[in-house]
């Protein structure tokens, strides 16, 4: 397998987790929001990628991950949130610190320290934003779930991920108590009824970055 640069890397890394939790595949112009930058900088690389092996793309069509590049988007997502969780548990990190700093460190690692923290934190299957942490071979467990916002009026469900891309979100959430393994009942788009049977108002876009059981 080709190597891969850290640019590269975060390419691979953001395809894979576009559609990991929703079935719209990424398009270029899409990916160049997810990342910020250029279109015409993410054409060049896109071209690369796909010449290396590492995607499949037509012009004009949506990006998918090759075999390969499956296998390397899983190992960079993998250091990803296995630093997170590692982060959060041992040096006192809250969720919605811990994004940035996984992004530098994800490429600065080696193999036998990442295999070291897995083993030390116990082999954690899922990172503290309840996103499944890829096994050494890219297998992952996934459990049936629903958006938040798209669930019915009356909905119970454990929360099974809480999306990391917005940092007030998840300290809104915190401060409720609310996170991965809570237990909710939708009330509308905007109100769940915690455990205890006390009404909580979400924070604007909350209800489209929770993810519960079915």
């Amino acid at each position: 397998m080709k190597p891969t640069t850290p640019a590269a890397e975060d390419y691979l890394k953001t395809i894979y987790a576009h559609t990991e939790w929703q079935p719209d595949p990424i398009t270029p112009r899409v990916l160049a929001t997810r990342l910020g930058i250029a279109p015409s900088s993410v054409t060049e690389m896109v071209k690369k990628l796909a010449a290396d092996g590492f995607i499949a793309h037509v012009p004009y069509g949506p990006l998918t991950l090759t075999p390969a590049g499956r296998m390397r988007a899983t190992a960079v997502v993998r250091r990803h949130r296995l630093i997170e969780t590692w982060l959060v548990r041992e040096l006192g990190y809250t969720w919605d610190e811990v994004h940035d700093e996984a992004e530098v460190l994800e490429h600065a690692i080696s193999d036998r320290l990442l295999e070291a923290i897995d083993a030390h934190l116990g082999h954690p299957t899922a990172d503290p934003h309840g996103d499944p942490i890829p096994a050494a071979d890219g297998s992952t467990a996934r459990v049936p779930a629903v958006l938040l916002a798209d669930a019915p009026p009356g909905h119970a469900g454990t929360v099974l991920r809480v999306s990391d891309r917005d940092p007030t979100i998840l300290r809104s959430l915190a401060d409720a108590g609310i996170g991965p393994g809570s237990r909710l009942a939708v009330v509308d788009a905007n109100t769940v009824r915690l455990p205890a049977g006390e009404l909580h108002p979400l924070a604007p876009d909350a209800a489209g970055a929770i993810w519960l059981t079915r």
